[in-house]
């Protein structure tokens, strides 16, 4: 009885077991099972799975696409201003390929990538060095003074609803500087609301990331506020505007007056175009122009435009001291100064209260940034690397800079960085060599040169070549000198000049290793030739004629690294200026 109830159990136990193997192997003796959990398992059909075929990789286009990547990581970097992290890009884009087991040129496809490749990499390279060798001075702006007061010709009158308008909201609002209500001033404040409205708005909007800066300075200066808006009529409140005078910054000084103010201008800075010590000068000199002027803001903003001298002269031979008398006699005053003083009026009436005149725009908030000190001259480039930022956003914190880099006389120069950027730059500063901070070109003067020799030889202006050095055009230079060349060196220049150049292995390469150029393209680039001798590498040759080792693979049909002594390179450069 005992062993009938353990041989149950021992049957009961391996039913599961039994019913899952039966679930998988089937044989024909089995008998169907029944009931409702076999009905259902008919109802549901087994699905086939169908085996998912292999995908195979092409190796060859998965070597273009990685070295494509590195190209457009390149091109992004140089569009940004990063020319060393573009080249790094480059370099990764042809060495993936060079170094891959195919080569660069034994497989049809990828022969096809290469070539297409470093044509589109030469060409990158050669306008990133035609375009931004660092010593190109920034473009800028036109300034809007000149536009608006060739405008002014067509001026309309205004109607008896201006009137009206502006009557109201002068009345309601306390102004330090006088404003008539006639006729010039409320047709060019109709002017602003019609044909400039958009002008006059952008400028608003501008200005408002120097408003506080400005009133803060005329404040402490005792100037009225109202003056403040100046600028929106003189450069809409952009550093970089030149006028057709040659006035310059968001003061638009011209260059003798920026200097009586204090304003230093020389081959890298013009301090014109930095809005805070501009403004400074600006707060002196309209502080002096009134004291001229007995207070007679009037005549003070027609001498800003006009000159103090010319001003005088006209109320000397009209013995007349008002502005707008002075003004209805063409002969005394041009025309563009009897247009500013209304023009400038307008523009602060519309200013104060832009809402009432139909304007309405989100303010811009002032630029933010922390101040490093640099110990030595650096490429702006540089910084923009350093920080991951693009070389615009460093010149439009420091629009002073006339160039790509940083004065080489001063030896505690204040940069301007964005916030929370200074410590990484400080910490590039302790780590990089001097050589690698600027792209800085030396001469040393020999025994008969004079600067216009020296220009000649080295395909640089003579202007530039003295401002560049803190020199006058009429300098006098002496033997052993040291004289920085404003300009990226040029192949034979790099060649015949006695300072060692920085090579990989610290060697300099001997002038009578270059050919001069025996032929040129239809481009602006010089071909030359170059002897290999023992030692060099194509890094260091590609260092010394500012290339590229992908170019000179390119250009001589090099599938690697190696270069023997004897062997003949083509190399191309821009051509002389």
């Amino acid at each position: 009885m005992v062993r009938r109830k353990i041989t149950r159990v021992l049957v009961v136990a391996l039913l599961p077991s039994v019913a899952a193997c039966g679930s998988s192997v089937r044989t024909a003796a089995q008998k169907p099972a029944s009931g409702p959990a076999s009905q259902a398992a008919k109802a549901t059909p087994v699905p086939v799975l169908q085996p998912t075929p292999l995908r195979v990789e092409d190796p060859v286009l998965t070597l273009i696409a990685e070295s494509e990547q590195h190209f457009e990581a390149g091109h992004r970097e140089l569009e940004l201003g990063h020319v060393a992290g573009a080249k790094q890009e480059f370099d990764r884009a042809v060495n993936v390929l060079l170094e891959s087991s195919y080569g660069g040129r034994t497989e049809p496809r990828i022969r096809e990538h290469f070539d297409r490749l470093v044509d589109r990499i030469s060409t990158y390279e050669v306008k990133a060095l035609a375009e931004g060798d660092g010593f190109t001075e920034k473009k800028y702006e036109p300034a809007s003074i000149d536009e608006l007061l060739a405008m002014s010709a067509t001026l309309a009158p205004a109607t008896p609803q201006t009137h009206d308008t502006v009557s109201s909201d002068l009345q309601a609002g306390d102004h330090d500087v006088p404003i008539p209500l006639n006729q010039r001033v409320l047709a060019f404040i109709e002017l602003f609301q019609g044909r400039l409205h958009d002008f006059l708005e952008e400028g608003m909007r501008r200005g408002t990331q120097y408003l506080p800066m400005i009133q803060n300075v005329f404040r402490a200066e005792g100037l009225p506020l109202d003056l403040a808006y100046v600028p929106l009529v003189e450069s809409a409140f952009k550093p970089n505007a030149l006028s057709r005078a040659n006035a310059k910054g968001v003061w638009q000084f011209m260059r003798g007056t920026g200097l009586e103010n204090g304003l230093r201008q020389d081959w890298y800075i013009d301090e014109r175009s930095d809005p805070e010590k501009a403004t400074l000068a600006a707060a002196r000199y309209l502080g002096t122009l009134a004291k001229l002027f007995d207070g007679d803001w009037h005549l003070a903003l027609a001498s800003y435009n006009g000159g103090p001298g010319r001003l005088q002269r006209a109320m000397k031979t009209s013995n007349l001291t008002d502005f707008w008398r002075l003004a209805e006699k063409p002969r005394l005053l041009p025309r563009e100064t009897r247009d500013y003083v209304p023009m400038i009026l307008a523009a602060i009436v519309i200013a104060r209260n832009p809402a009432q005149y139909g304007f309405d725009f989100e303010p811009e908030a002032p630029h933010a940034y922390e101040t490093v000190t640099l110990p030595r001259p650096v490429d702006l480039r540089r910084i923009a690397e350093w920080i991951d930022t693009t070389i615009d956003e460093v010149q439009a914190l420091n629009p002073e800079l006339r160039r790509w880099t940083t004065p080489v006389n001063d030896d505690a120069y204040p940069l301007k960085v964005p916030v929370g950027t200074a410590e990484t730059v400080k910490a590039h500063l302790d780590e990089a060599p001097a050589a690698d901070l600027a792209s800085l070109k030396f001469y040393t003067v020999k025994k008969g040169d004079t600067l216009a020799t020296i220009s000649r030889k080295l395909g640089v202006k003579r202007a530039d070549l003295a401002e560049a050095n803190y020199l006058k055009m009429t300098s006098v230079v002496t033997a052993g000198q040291q004289l920085m060349v404003p300009h990226e060196a040029t192949v034979l220049m790099a060649a015949r000049t006695d300072r060692p150049v920085p090579v990989a292995d610290s060697r300099a390469i001997a002038s009578d290793a270059v050919v001069p150029a025996v032929a040129s393209t239809a481009s602006d680039r010089v071909r030359i030739y170059y002897d290999v001798k023992d030692g060099d590498t194509l890094a260091s040759i590609a260092r010394v004629f500012r290339t590229t080792v992908t170019s000179l693979q390119t250009w001589n049909r090099i599938p690697g690294s190696q270069i023997r002594a004897g062997q003949r390179l083509t190399i191309y450069t821009d051509r002389a200026n």
